[in-house]
């Protein structure tokens, strides 16, 4: 019998709302359901109006798409995040030691912490990166850490992603969205922005440009182009933070320097924001056939005289057998226990573990090592004998590409459905920003929500949307609109 989930209005009662959400409960109430969706309808519309979408892969419908949004937000009270801001800083502070130590002295190996083959065999090792020191040595300037809850004080960190986390644009329209259609639901509650991310990102920037770079540096933003699924985000992130989008044919390293075309002339470029992969990057480093990338980019890299935001081979980190020994990689970095602990793990590259999976596929959740958006994975409890059966042959096959999970029982949050408001299972994606100034989150995240019923693959990708991540302030309580007063 699975666990009953936790509902992050309810608890587990099912009744009393929790303190956090209740004038959440009382609007949902007393608002009539055709009310709901039609504001639920006036949010798509201003995400058609910003041309908000994206594009899945191998998609036979092929079109842009807007990603579905739910506008019953997530609540998060103060004292919740406080733990969460704690703990994300300390993974996020190990997570660049562990990749500084790797490319470096490796005393993590020597350690005996990690089996040397798991980093050094490794597809997202990047050999080229152990004679170039990244600027200040910050590797991952910008993390996404997907989180899950499965009660009131249970949160468990699901991935990380420190390559090139996506969904911030996401977390900004949905905030600017909730804002426009309820500004006397906001008038209720003490919700902490998110609306300074931009400035906390341009600030990350060039705090992280090389020592050379002088008093202003120059920032840009490296896209693969609109046909990513990803553009508009690309371009959200450029325009509110008022730097340029450029493309690799619109870049050029000059004398180990790297420069792009301007109407104005060259102009030298100090900090690139790369959402292009490693293997994209440099076609005379890594992929000879790629276009979208800058010939010699890697060369002003090792010079010291650019910044790149992610750090080549920070994909490393992304790697779901190293998400298992995470708890580890924390405690050598930083002498503590993980704030945030990991999700039960079994590594199938390991016999024991092996056998365990095998028996059990149908109760697990099975994922590839380096797999990401919902692919490349089997969830047994809502999968056929068939699927179960083909996918224990490709575990056989390679068992040192996939790590299982115990299925859990995910939190759930209100959410508007065609018959009304119903639980949806949800996960978390803050965003933690790394320069030479710190380390910053802005209080929130996006949330991702599973729209199936029963479903827990929340990826956009997948048939998920999104909601509005509110973080209350200290006095937690929502204030009562017609008094001033707390309720």
């Amino acid at each position: 019998m699975a666990a009953q989930a936790f509902d992050e209005m309810y608890g587990l009662t099912g009744h009393e709302p929790r303190p956090s959400y209740r004038a959440i409960a009382d609007w949902l109430n007393q608002t009539d359901h055709a009310d709901l969706s039609t504001q639920q309808q006036a949010a798509e519309t201003i995400f058609r109006k910003l041309g908000i979408t994206f594009a899945v892969y191998g998609d036979e419908d092929a079109e842009e798409r807007i990603i579905p949004f739910d506008i019953t937000p997530r609540v998060l009270a103060a004292k919740e995040w406080s733990r969460l801001e704690a703990g994300l800083i300390q993974r996020v502070t190990a997570i660049n030691a562990f990749l500084t130590d790797i490319y470096g002295k490796r005393e993590i190996l020597s350690a005996g912490i990690l089996p040397p083959e798991l980093i050094l065999a490794n597809p997202q090792f990047r050999v080229a990166m152990t004679t170039i020191r990244p600027p200040h040595d910050i590797w991952a300037h910008i993390c996404g850490i997907d989180m899950v809850r499965t009660g009131p004080d249970d949160f468990f960190v699901l991935e990380d992603n420190a390559r090139t986390p996506s969904g911030v644009s996401y977390m900004l329209e949905n905030r600017e969205a909730m804002q426009r259609l309820f500004p006397d639901l906001f008038a209720q509650h003490r919700v902490r922005p998110v609306e300074s991310y931009p400035d906390m990102l341009l600030a990350m920037m060039r705090s992280s440009a090389p020592k050379g770079a002088g008093d202003d540096p120059c920032c840009a933003i490296l896209t693969p182009g609109q046909f990513n699924s990803a553009f508009y985000e690309h371009s959200f992130l450029a325009d509110h933070i008022g730097v340029e989008l450029v493309e690799g044919n619109d870049l050029q390293v000059i004398d180990r320097k790297l420069f792009m075309r301007t109407t104005e002339g060259m102009k030298r470029v100090d900090v690139l924001y790369r959402r292009v992969d490693d293997d994209f990057l440099d076609p005379l480093m890594f992929r000879p056939d790629s276009i979208l990338g800058v010939p010699g980019l890697m060369d002003a890299y090792a010079a010291g005289n650019i910044t790149i935001v992610n750090a080549p081979g920070t994909g490393i980190a992304d790697d779901k057998a190293i998400y298992s020994y995470m708890p580890e990689i924390v405690r050598f970095y930083t002498g503590k226990d993980a704030i945030l602990p990991n999700v039960q793990t079994f590594r199938c590259r390991e016999p024991e573990d092996l056998a365990y999976v095998l028996d059990h596929l149908p109760e697990l959740v099975v994922k590839l090592v380096d797999g990401s958006g919902g692919y490349g994975m089997l969830v047994g409890p809502r999968s056929t004998k068939d699927e179960i059966e083909t996918f224990r042959q490709q575990i056989i096959a390679s068992p040192q590409r996939y790590i299982a999970q115990p299925t859990l029982a995910l939190s759930t949050c209100p959410t508007l459905v065609e018959e009304g408001i119903a639980p949806r299972h949800v996960d978390l994606r803050p965003f933690i920003l790394t320069g030479s100034n710190g380390t910053h989150i802005v209080p929130g995240g996006l949330t991702r929500v599973a729209l199936k019923e029963g479903s827990l693959v929340v990826n956009s990708s997948q048939g998920g949307g999104t909601k509005d991540t509110w973080v209350l302030a200290e006095d937690e309580l929502p204030v009562d609109a017609d008094n001033g007063k707390e309720g």
